[in-house]
């Protein structure tokens, strides 16, 4: 059994706060066998709330230190989390040497939506097309094939703006497109610290994952050390409560699965 907990920052996306090193420590206190790093993605956009190209070096020798120098306490791994914003993704990324990538979707046609600087555009918008529009590029992430995780898979509810429409109908292809690709999707915790008030994905979304025997791992989304293994406990009963008991994490790009 093992506590696996892949989706965590770093001040280098400038955004976070706490050095690498009070990171791990919070995580061997939170008795998490497998931490993962998965720092924003340099790329061409956005630039304010990511590393640049120049830092990923520097990222890259952050993380193994740790992972050398915590190895006695605890697996450290090795990722990015890579935004899906075609025509701005970049193969110093995406063939990076690392142990995984998570790909995320931050933007529909360039609009941050899960920015509190820009929630003003959901207001008289038809709420149902958005969410179809999220999940369109959701879909179309998974079928690049060049991802290992979704990332907080249904992050357009953070702001409470709810669909009339069945979501499992708005994200049936997606979901359809996950399973293909062999990604795993992860539990996130963040969704918790947000006006949302749960984790990432719904309950509905997690069993239909489940149906279709999609991979599940768990994530803090820690932009701060005390966020690390934030209702740790609580993901891990949703997961058991919906049918799983196991997890997935991966190095060098292999999947490894472990029951928790």
């Amino acid at each position: 059994m093992k506590r696996v907990d892949l989706h965590n920052h770093t001040t280098r996306c400038n955004h976070a706060e706490g050095s690498v090193d009070e990171y791990v420590e919070k995580a061997i206190l939170e008795e998490i066998d497998i931490f993962g790093f998965s720092d924003h993605a340099p790329m061409n956009f956005d630039t304010r709330y990511r590393m640049s190209f120049d830092e990923m070096d520097a990222y890259e020798n952050d993380i193994k230190n740790v992972k050398e120098k915590y190895a006695d306490k605890i697996e450290i791994l090795l990722g990015y989390e890579v935004d899906y914003l075609p025509g701005y993704m970049d193969e110093r990324v995406l063939n990076a040497n690392v142990d995984y990538l998570i790909g995320s979707v931050h933007f529909i046609d360039k609009w941050g939506f899960d920015n509190p600087e820009f929630i003003g555009k959901y207001e008289g918008a038809d709420i149902d097309t958005i969410w179809q529009e999220y999940f369109n590029l959701v879909e179309n992430m998974a079928k690049t094939g060049l991802f290992d995780i979704v990332g907080h898979l249904d992050l357009i509810k953070v702001f409470k703006f709810l669909p009339k429409k069945d979501i499992r109908l708005i994200a049936k292809n997606a979901l359809d497109a996950i399973k293909k690709s062999g990604m795993a999707i992860e539990i996130n915790a963040a969704g918790y610290r947000k006006p949302i008030g749960e984790a990432y994905p719904s309950r509905e979304l997690l069993e239909m994952a489940y149906e279709r025997d999609i991979p599940i791992t768990f994530g803090s989304d820690a932009h701060k050390p005390e966020q690390v293994g934030y209702k740790k406990d609580d993901i891990k009963r949703v997961a058991e409560s919906v049918g799983y008991n196991y997890v997935v994490y991966f190095k060098n790009r292999e999947r490894i699965m472990v029951n928790f």
